[in-house]
């Protein structure tokens, strides 16, 4: 007999009922999307990520063509930026296209809110990534809430804002407001991770003294540190490379050498342990990371890895546009020559008036801009004082607190100490260089306080600076006054010092860079 036809229900198949199968079935899935939802996007892979000018203290932003307007001392109105889409893909937004405006970072604000990050009722498990990024969209809020702000802080209303402490005011700045309220959001938000692989001396480590202080000085700070540096990584919003590369080339460089790979093999396993002991380098391909470097060779020997070349944050005194110094992630370090560690007896010099001389120098023949300036001027006038070697009667010192000006050109490398020494003698520094991005440039306003001389006017000196009125030049003399206390080494730290000025560049480029975790 043919089997019945009737239908028969499904269940009778099994020997569970429909709700207990419809729980082992639907159980798995319950037990993945929780594991999904507390895993959260940090687990993944890599994030992408963008760099981006927001222009929160000026218009500037960088481009491969923008080598003219450096020379040219202006850093503003720069057509083209480069965004960074991930490790391999670039994007240029041309001359015309605005920039964000105030309703999109409102926009960016409030969707921050929404999603529970900035408020204190979080709705939902987010990622420590997550978390820091609207800290930092809150910060971007504001610090472009005070740059739009046209009223300037003035001298007469500082201890209103700010008793017992310096305000930023006066045309030293691009915009005074914006660079305070940025101040202030890093003084409250701001935490560095200082990666502790890698041994003394290379490691760690660096000269406090000679024409490299800056690099060992800002390593044994940022070793000291307590209010910025955390111990705890998932906090952090950028880390730390302490590695010296005036160290490495004390130890590994063959004198005579043709290459600098011993180096550049050491600064590339050193990315590579990092990468590999913890998961921070991969989660950003580098970009909130950052190196600092005062040697010549800091650029070069980044290159051997080439993420960190390209993505990460570099601190250099050699900031060369026309060698991939790229001023939306580097940042501009000042080169400054402390021969005894100390800047005791630096500082200062006589009033305006007792400054006999119109310009000066004294330097070796490093590079054919010195070439240049040497040939012209050299025992040729008693108004520009050009020497290759000084006599033994004067004193260098002593020279510059007597010049109302002091050329500083650039020598092999674009970056000089003489643009320090002549801020702290109060001598109005001259820069003569070819793409050199002068340090905290996103902030001063170098026009303000220094004077720009092109390569090819190196003969025309003296006709520009005689050119320059009386009244201009004490309004620079005070200016180089007042932007003195950013360029001091203090062995304790201060508010707007030396090394709270680097802090602020690499807080900034961590404002410029925007990470989005990937599912």
């Amino acid at each position: 007999m043919w089997p019945s036809s009737r239908k028969l229900h499904w269940s009778s198949y099994f020997s569970i009922s429909p709700s207990k199968l419809a729980f082992i079935l639907l159980t798995p899935l319950l037990l993945i999307s929780l594991i999904a939802c507390n895993l959260g996007p940090q687990k993944s892979i890599v994030s992408s990520f963008s760099w981006k000018s927001l222009g929160f203290l000026s218009s500037f932003e960088f481009s491969s063509s923008a080598s003219k307007e450096h020379n040219n001392g202006h850093l503003n109105n720069i057509s083209d930026s480069i965004v960074l889409r991930g490790p391999t893909h670039a994007k240029l937004l041309r001359k015309g296209q605005p920039p964000p405006s105030s309703s999109l970072l409102k926009h960016d604000l409030s969707n921050a809110e929404t999603r529970g990050f900035v408020n204190s009722g979080i709705h939902k498990r987010y990622s420590k990534l997550e978390k820091i990024e609207a800290v930092l969209a809150k910060a971007r809020f504001s610090i472009r809430e005070a740059a739009q702000n046209s009223s300037s802080i003035s001298s007469s209303n500082i201890n209103e804002q700010d008793p017992d402490h310096y305000v930023p005011y006066g045309p030293i700045y691009r915009k005074a407001n914006a660079f305070y309220r940025s101040y202030r959001e890093m003084e409250k938000e701001f935490k560095i991770y200082v990666y502790e692989e890698g041994e003394a001396p290379i490691f760690h480590n660096g000269p406090c003294r000679s024409i490299y202080s800056t690099e060992g000085r800002f390593i044994n700070d940022i070793e000291r540190e307590t209010r910025f540096r955390t111990n705890d990584p998932e906090e952090a919003h950028v880390f730390f490379m302490p590695f010296s590369v005036v160290v490495m080339v004390q130890y590994l460089y063959e004198p005579g050498a043709l290459d600098m790979d011993a180096i550049g093999n050491t600064l590339a396993d050193y990315v590579h342990t990092i990468a590999h002991n913890h998961p921070f380098w991969n989660r950003s391909l580098g970009a909130d990371h950052f190196m600092l470097s005062c040697h010549d060779w800091g650029p070069h020997t980044s290159s051997y890895a080439p993420l960190l070349f390209n993505n990460s944050i570099r601190v250099l005194c050699n900031a060369n546009t026309s060698e991939g110094f790229n001023p939306l992630k580097d940042a501009s370090l000042p080169e400054i020559n402390l021969k005894t560690g100390e800047i005791t007896g630096l500082l200062g010099g006589p009033p305006p008036q007792e400054r006999s001389i119109l310009a000066f120098f004294a330097g070796g023949l490093h590079g054919h801009i010195r070439h240049l300036l040497l040939e012209h001027w050299e025992g040729k006038d008693t108004n520009v004082q050009v020497y290759q070697k000084l006599p033994a009667h004067l004193s260098y010192e002593t020279m510059l607190r007597n010049s109302k000006f002091c050329l500083c050109p650039s020598g092999y490398e674009v970056a000089s100490p003489r643009v320090v020494e002549a801020i702290y003698a109060e001598c109005v520094p001259v820069l003569i260089s070819d793409s050199y991005v002068p340090p905290f440039s996103d902030v001063l306003n170098w026009k303000k306080f220094s004077v720009v001389v092109n390569v090819e006017d190196i003969p025309k000196i003296e006709e520009i600076l005689m050119g320059i009125s009386e009244a201009k030049y004490l309004k620079l003399q005070q200016r180089v006054r007042q932007v003195q206390r950013h360029f001091v080494v203090n062995e304790t730290p201060k508010r707007f010092d030396l090394f709270h000025m680097i802090l602020h560049s690499v807080w900034l480029r961590r404002l410029n860079l925007k990470l989005r975790a990937s599912l």
